[in-house]
Order: C-alpha cells, then structure tokens, then sequence
C-alpha cells in the first residue's frame, strides 16, 4: 500500500531571508518570502506531486481512500519578524 501521510516542515534560513522546505514528497521544494507564501504554495503543488510521484503506479490497485493522502504541514519553530 502506498504512504498516506506526509510531513512538510518550513525552515527559516536567516541569511537568504526566505522559507523553505524539507519534506518526505518527492520533487518538493519550497522556497517563499512569507510563510503564508509558503503555505499557499505547499496546498496548491504537493497534492499533485503526491499523486504523480507516490501513488501513480498503484493508482488502479487502491482503494478511495488509500488515494486521499494527508498533508502535515509543520510552520517554523520562530516565524521571522520583519
């Protein structure tokens, strides 16, 4: 059966000034000046990745629900201030 659950961590690099991202989803990589940026950008392509990357092969053998992937998106532990 195919991995259901995914982590998405947001780091804060303080020299570039930006967010990005460490993750379990193959072909993810996030980069963003705001976290909400970044979050925009996580719900709108992982699902699509998840997808294409993670279930594609299977995708005739699973079951509806093994198809509905969860997404755990985990904010920086300190959000930057401007």
């Amino acid at each position: 059966m195919a991995k259901r659950r995914f982590v998405v961590s947001a780091l804060w690099d303080e020299d570039a000034k930006i967010f990005y991202s460490e993750s379990d989803i193959i072909g993810l990589h996030v980069e963003a000046v705001t976290f909400k940026e970044f979050e925009e950008i996580v719900l709108d392509t992982a699902p699509e990745l998840i997808i294409e990357n993670h279930l594609k092969p299977d995708l005739q053998t699973l079951s509806l629900r093994d198809l509905i992937p969860s997404i755990i998106l985990n904010p920086p532990r300190h959000l930057a201030t401007a």
